[in-house]
């Protein structure tokens, strides 16, 4: 028998709309897409559980996943994104260059940005609340980049730094082992998944 797994699934592309609160967009086309196509992997076959943050996007990727596996969602609203509403929108060149700040001072608050120890003390607590249960079978949450990658960086042993994010665009899977919390592997497409 192998041993069960946690897998931190980032949503895809989104539809990007200034005049909607950032948790509010949905997935893209292209997002919704490429989910559909990875829904029946055979790296999903073992999956028991799905948890999501509370934002639309992340909703929408695990509701498209957990059809074909006729598993309801659970839906953990402290599971979000780190909160940047005190900014709202930023055109992309700004939201890069506030984010570098947000990884690189994470015990500062970066214009008002919740800081990163404490989304990453957020998630953590969040996934680890889930492992509690001990619930036989694989773990899929779906959620966001920056907490995914604060998460990583925690099951990883690494200190707080962008070096370990995820590639752009989303859709990216890191996964850890559910006893001993070992990372089995860092982000890779979820398309290009194949255990």
């Amino acid at each position: 028998m192998t041993a069960d797994i946690v897998r931190y699934l980032t949503h895809p592309q989104v539809q990007i709309d200034p005049d909607v609160p950032v948790p509010q967009w949905g997935l893209s086309p292209v997002g919704r897409a490429r989910t559909e196509t990875v829904a029946q992997a055979g790296w999903l076959a073992n999956t028991t559980q799905i948890i999501s943050s509370g934002e639309r996007k992340a909703i929408e990727t695990a509701g498209i996943i957990a059809g074909p596996l006729g598993i309801m969602i659970e839906i953990r609203e402290d599971m979000h994104e780190n909160d940047r509403s005190a900014t709202g929108f930023l055109k992309p060149a700004e939201f890069e260059q506030v984010a570098d700040r947000f990884f690189a001072e994470p015990h500062l608050s970066v214009r008002g940005w919740e800081r990163a120890v404490d989304a990453q003390a957020r998630i953590v607590r969040e996934a680890e609340a889930v492992l509690a249960r001990n619930r036989r079978g694989d773990i899929l949450i779906v959620g966001h980049g920056a907490v995914g990658t604060l998460l990583f960086c925690h099951y990883a042993g690494r200190a707080i730094d962008r070096v370990h994010d995820q590639p752009a665009g989303g859709g990216h899977v890191f996964a850890f082992a559910k006893e001993g919390r070992r990372v089995v592997h860092g982000w890779r497409r979820m398309e290009d998944l194949e255990e």
